[in-house]
């Protein structure tokens, strides 16, 4: 049974054909064109979903589908997706519809999720939250081998845990979310607010690398805000293993600083928890959604 998956983003959509083995058989990326909007994108869908299909000759085949944002259970309409004019929309609906069979839908956190759990850093552990420290910061939970929605369907927002109410405010509408205070968005606000000048955190890394004082100390919060946050989130669910995703995830002193600083706030006189970076890398979206198929 070959697993089919595809990761719809707002630039692009990629596809992947995994063998039972979970071996790479093919992968093909098409561009998102959101701009031409929603029922050209489902077209873009179908097109790779069809590409796929015919590269194992119509096998048996498993199908899934990550992307941002997450079906409501009110509405099963598309809702928090940045590629904005799926929002509102019944994209599992009409997709199922156009290619004519089930598929499973779920939120790129989650399929990151999956695929550091079944086959990157968090294999061969029970509990796995993968957390993703990007432009924006999401989260998803899989336990024994299964993505874990929730009744509400937002297992794994913690990103929208407002942590400070008198914080920056969020896009969501609250204040001192963790989105705000570890994503590299939520950082260049900060630094653009302190420093009154536009930086990109790539630069602030560098800087920070070379001992420069004021980028020393904006680490330095980021370090005591990030401990604050994991160390509620072990507080709450303990999982087996935290994994990092996202661009910020490379930045190697959240390893040391930043889980010194976890030690530090957990409620507990130890941290056992490990704090680890992804393995998958940039296929970890598109892999996870092969995996959480139907």
């Amino acid at each position: 049974m070959y697993q089919l998956g595809i990761d719809l983003g707002g630039t692009k959509i990629e596809g992947i054909i995994l063998a039972s083995d979970g071996s790479e058989v093919a992968r093909k990326r098409v561009a998102t064109e959101q701009e031409e909007g929603y029922e050209h994108i489902l077209d873009n869908v179908k097109g790779l979903h069809d590409h796929l299909v015919d590269t194992i000759d119509g096998k048996d085949n498993t199908f899934g589908i990550g992307t941002p944002g997450s079906l409501s259970v009110k509405t099963d309409l598309l809702k928090g997706s940045n590629t904005v004019c799926m929002n509102g929309m019944p994209i599992k609906a009409d997709l199922e519809k156009r290619l004519n069979r089930k598929i499973a839908l779920e939120n790129d956190a989650n399929c990151f999720a999956m695929a550091e759990a079944l086959l990157g850093a968090g294999k061969g552990t029970g509990m796995v939250f993968g957390v993703i420290m990007g432009t924006g910061c999401g989260g998803g939970l899989v336990i024994d081998g299964k993505v874990r929605s929730g009744l509400n369907n937002i297992a794994g927002e913690w990103g929208h845990t407002a942590v400070d109410p008198a914080g920056p405010t969020c896009y969501c509408g609250a204040h001192g979310c963790v989105e705000t205070l570890i994503s590299g968005a939520g950082l260049e606000r900060r630094y653009k607010k302190e420093f009154g000048v536009d930086r990109k955190l790539i630069d602030v890394e560098n800087e920070y690398w070379d001992g420069v004082p004021e980028a020393v100390a904006f680490f330095d919060v980021f370090f005591s805000h990030f401990g604050r946050v994991v160390a509620n989130l072990i507080n709450t669910i303990d999982p087996d293993v935290i994994v990092l995703g996202g661009g910020v995830s490379n930045f190697k002193d959240i390893y040391t600083k930043g889980v010194k600083q976890v030690e530090e706030m957990v409620f507990n006189d130890c941290l056992k928890t490990p704090i680890v970076q992804h393995e998958m890398g940039d296929s970890a979206g598109v892999i996870g959604a092969a995996l959480i198929g139907v």
